[in-house]
C-alpha cells in the first residue's frame, strides 16, 4: 500500500492528520467536532487504560460512574469553575421530539421544555460533590478515593483528532481528605503516576511542574502537570492534576466530624489525562513512514509475514510458524500471523510499517531451507537475519531495546530544545525559529503573562518543580525573577 503522507517537515500538522487517518486511529464523524475511534486506535487507548487503571488502584483508588447530565444550578455553585466552562458547555433544554405538523420531518416538542436545563458534562467535580455531601459523615469516610472512566463535551469549534474535539474520552480522579496536607500530597502523588506512565509505558518524557494562576484549573488552588514536547517543537500538557482546597466542600456543604467531633469541611483533588495521550503518542515518536509505536502499548507487537507461491508453500511455512507464535505469546508477547492471500507481502510490509508494528519476522522458502527469519525493527527500520531458535529470545530482547530506544530519541529531541534565554528579543527570535521549551525569568504577574502570549503565542507551559532558585531579573520588565519558568507555543 503506498502510505503517500506528507513529510513533517512540510506541513507538519498534515502529516499529523493524514497519519492519524490512514493509521485506522480515528476518522472524523458525521457529528461536527466529534471524532470515530477506530478498533486500531481503540487497542491503544485500551492498553493505556489498562495499565493507567491498575496503577491507580495499586494507590488505593476505586472506581465508579456518575451522571452525563449535570444540573445547571449545580454548576453555578463554585463561582470560578462555572466562569472557566461556561463557553464550553453543551445544554440539554428539552426532553421531547415529534413530527412536524407539516411533515417536513422531526422538530423539538416545545410542550417539552425542562424545568431545569441539563448541562452534558465537560467535567464531573460538581455533581461529584454533591454526591459526596451524602458519603461523608465522619473521618472515618475518609479519604475518599473514586476514579471515573468518562466521555466529557467541550464544545470546541476548531478541532483536531484526540488533539481537541468537542467529545472525548478520558479518566478523572476525585477524592476528598481529612487534612489540607493530605491533598496536596494527593495531587502531587497522581502527577507522579502519570509522569511515570508517560515515561515507561508511552515512552515520552515529560517535566513535572505547576501552572501559573491564569492557567490553572477553573476553582483549582494549585494545579500539577506534565509537560511533554512535541517533534514540531511545541509542547503538549500531558496530565493535570489538582489541589481543590475546601472550594468544592465549602460549595456543596461536605463537612465531615472530626476524631474530637467538630465538624470540618473535607479537602479535595481531582486530576485527569484524556485520549489527547494518543495524539502526544503520534507526535512524539513517529516518522515519515508512518506511527512508530512503544511495544508496551502496541495491540501487535510482532507480525509473522509468511512469502510464498502456493498453498503447499504456506503450509511449510505455517507449520514451522504456529510453534513459534504459540511461544511468543508464552512469553507474553501479542503476535498477528498474517495469512491473507489477498495483499502482496510488500503491501503487508507498508501496512504494518504504517501502523508502527514494533517487530516484523518475514519467512520465505529460502528462510525455511535455511532454518532463519528476517527481523525488521519499525523504530530504526534496519534488519537481521536470526536462527530460527533464537529468534524468540531475539524478539523479547527488542521489546525493552525498541521502548528504550524510542524514549531516548525524545529526551534527545528535548534536551536539544530547551533554551536559556535573559532578553526578551533572544525569547521572541527562539520561539519564532527554533522553538521547543524556552527558560527565562518572569516577574510573577498576569499582565506580563498575557504581553508575552499576545505578542508571540506562547505560554508559560509551567513553573518546573525541580527548578533551583535563581536571583535574576523578568526578560521584558526587568522586575525582581527568583526562578526561571517555561515557556513554549502549545497545542
Amino acid at each position: 500500500m503506498g502510505k503517500n503522507l506528507t513529510r513533517r517537515e512540510e506541513d507538519y500538522s498534515k502529516w499529523y492528520n493524514e497519519l492519524v487517518v490512514k493509521s485506522d486511529l480515528a476518522e472524523n464523524s458525521g457529528v461536527r467536532g466529534c471524532m470515530v475511534i477506530k478498533p486500531y486506535g481503540y487497542a491503544i487507548w485500551e492498553k493505556m487504560q489498562g495499565q493507567l487503571d491498575k496503577m491507580f488502584k495499586e494507590t488505593g483508588h476505586e472506581n465508579a460512574y456518575f451522571p452525563l447530565f449535570i444540573p445547571k444550578s449545580y454548576l453555578s455553585k463554585e463561582a470560578s469553575h462555572v466562569e472557566g466552562f461556561a463557553k464550553e458547555c453543551a445544554v440539554v433544554t428539552h426532553y421531547r421530539l415529534k413530527n412536524a405538523e407539516d411533515g417536513s420531518g422531526i422538530v423539538v416538542d416545545e410542550d417539552a421544555k425542562l424545568e431545569e436545563e441539563l448541562i452534558v458534562r465537560p467535567t464531573s467535580e460538581t455533581i461529584i460533590w454533591d454526591t459526596y455531601r451524602r458519603w461523608i459523615q465522619s473521618y472515618r469516610d475518609l479519604p475518599l478515593k473514586v476514579n471515573q472512566w468518562a466521555n466529557v463535551v467541550r464544545w470546541e469549534m476548531r478541532t483536531r483528532l484526540f488533539l481537541r474535539t468537542a467529545e472525548f474520552l478520558w479518566q478523572e480522579g476525585h477524592t476528598a481528605h481529612a487534612t489540607r496536607e493530605e491533598a496536596m500530597e494527593e495531587a502531587e502523588l497522581m502527577m507522579d503516576v502519570y509522569a511515570e506512565f508517560a515515561e515507561k509505558y508511552m515512552g515520552v518524557p515529560v517535566i513535572k511542574g505547576t501552572k501559573t494562576e491564569s492557567e490553572r484549573f477553573a476553582g483549582a488552588e494549585e494545579t500539577f502537570c506534565i509537560e511533554a514536547l512535541m517533534q514540531d517543537g511545541k509542547a503538549l500538557q500531558a496530565g493535570t492534576s489538582h489541589f481543590l482546597g475546601q472550594n468544592f466542600a465549602k460549595a456543596f456543604d461536605v463537612k465531615f466530624a472530626n476524631k474530637e467531633g467538630k465538624q470540618e469541611y473535607v479537602w479535595a483533588t481531582s486530576w485527569g489525562v484524556s485520549t489527547r495521550l494518543m495524539g502526544a503518542l503520534v507526535m512524539t515518536h513517529s516518522d515519515d513512514n508512518g506511527l512508530v509505536l512503544p511495544p508496551k502499548l502496541a495491540p501487535i507487537q510482532v507480525v509473522i509475514v509468511p512469502i510464498y507461491k502456493g498453498l503447499d508453500q504456506l503450509d511449510a511455512i505455517s507449520e514451522k510458524v504456529e510453534p513459534l507464535v504459540k511461544e511468543l505469546r508464552d512469553r507474553g508477547i501479542t503476535v498477528k500471523y498474517d495469512t491473507r492471500d489477498t495483499h502482496k507481502p510488500g503491501f503487508k510490509f507498508n501496512e504494518y510499517e504504517l501502523k508502527g508494528v514494533p517487530v516484523r519476522l518475514a519467512v520465505g522458502q529460502r528462510d525455511l531451507a535455511n532454518g532463519t527469519f528476517e527481523v525488521a525493527r519499525r523504530d530504526t527500520l534496519t534488519k537481521e537475519i536470526v536462527k530460527a531458535e533464537e529468534v524468540v529470545d531475539k524478539v523479547v530482547s527488542l521489546m525493552g531495546d525498541i521502548q528504550e530506544n524510542i524514549f531516548k530519541k525524545a529526551l534527545d529531541y528535548r534536551k536539544e530544545h530547551i533554551t536559556q534565554v535573559d532578553s526578551y528579543d533572544e525569547f521572541k527570535k527562539i520561539i519564532e525559529e527554533k522553538g521547543g521549551f524556552v527558560s527565562a525569568h518572569w516577574d510573577g504577574t498576569t499582565e506580563t503573562e498575557d504581553k508575552i502570549k499576545e505578542e508571540t503565542k506562547a505560554t508559560i507551559r509551567c513553573i518546573p518543580l525541580n527548578a533551583e532558585k535563581e536571583e535574576g531579573s523578568c526578560m521584558v520588565t526587568g522586575k525582581p525573577s527568583v526562578r526561571r519558568v517555561l515557556f513554549a507555543k502549545a497545542y
